[in-house]
Order: C-alpha cells, then sequence, then structure tokens
C-alpha cells in the first residue's frame, strides 16, 4: 500500500520468518530481489539474528507470482523458529491483510483518526518450518476472475455471484 503506519508489520505482511534478523552482521549476508515480471521473488542469505549470531545463518524466500501463488522456501534454518525469542521484535510466518480508514476525530475537527481493519491473516505453524522445506499457497476463485457475463452466471463458484453490466464484471 501507499501508506506507511506503525501497525504495519502487525497487520499487513507477507512473512516467509518475521524476527530480528541483522543484514549487517556480516558481509556474506544479503537481502536479495529479482522480478522478471511473472514472478517476484525477495532472497535472504545467510542472515543472522540480532544479538544470537551464534545460532547460525538463515537463508529462505518468497516468491510472489502474477498468478496470485506464494511459495515461501526454507533452505536454511538452524535451530526451531519456536526457540527465537520475541522479546526485541515479532517472530512470525504468515499472510496478512487489513485497510485503514480515515475517520474525523471527535476531539479536534479538523484532524483524522486512523482505524485500522484487519480482515485477514493465516499464520503458519513455525515447527513445521525446517531446512530445504517450503509452503504454498494458492489464490481461491473470485467473481472478479470472470471477464463476460456469460461465464459469471453459468460459473460453478460456490458462492452468490452476479453480473454488474456498469462495470463489467
Amino acid at each position: 500500500g501507499d501508506v506507511i503506519h506503525r501497525m504495519l508489520t502487525a497487520t499487513q505482511y507477507i512473512a516467509p520468518l518475521m524476527a530480528n534478523f541483522n543484514p549487517s552482521y556480516s558481509r556474506n549476508s544479503t537481502v536479495q530481489y529479482l522480478d522478471n515480471g511473472t514472478v517476484f521473488v525477495v532472497q535472504w542469505d545467510k542472515v543472522y539474528l540480532q544479538g544470537k549470531e551464534d545460532m547460525g545463518s538463515f537463508t529462505f524466500q518468497v516468491a510472489l507470482h502474477s498468478t496470485g501463488r506464494i511459495v515461501f522456501g526454507y533452505k536454511e534454518i538452524p535451530v526451531p523458529v519456536l526457540q527465537i525469542s520475541a522479546t526485541q521484535h515479532p517472530v512470525k510466518a504468515g499472510l496478512s491483510d487489513a485497510f485503514m480508514i480515515l475517520n474525523p476525530s471527535p476531539d479536534v475537527p479538523e484532524s483524522r483518526r486512523r482505524t485500522i481493519y484487519e480482515y485477514h491473516r493465516v499464520e503458519l505453524d513455525t515447527s513445521k518450518i525446517t531446512n530445504m522445506s517450503a509452503v504454498e499457497f494458492t489464490p481461491l476463485p473470485t467473481c472478479l476472475q470472470h471477464q463476460s457475463c456469460e461465464m459469471c452466471v453459468t460459473s460453478e463458484l460456490t458462492f452468490n455471484c452476479s453480473w454488474c453490466h456498469v462495470l463489467q464484471r
């Protein structure tokens, strides 16, 4: 989104592994990305936990496909994720999304209050994150995939779609 707020890492994230990583600890640590138009990949390579460098380095990645498919890949996870301390930074893996509404503040009429509504979250069982493992998320079908009235009304989706002639969706 285009709005940065202090609750961003709590409500809006795609996190293969969120923890207190310090990519500047080693010259061998990198965070790199690749975008070829059909997939956007971010890779954390040989990154260490801040203050816990003796635990070893972590290597993992996320691939965001233009089809909506998301893949988390874990190459090196030197310790069980459940052993990573969440004291300095949240430790989580999964997906979350939210939206924000600006409402007039009752106390100061010319100001606005931000209200963040988290509407969906998928949390991974972190005990399953191990060396050489992967998690794949596949998007569910939606009405938006239909490009014609006929496709919409003949759809066998389990929810109730209807065609909007104004929007052509």
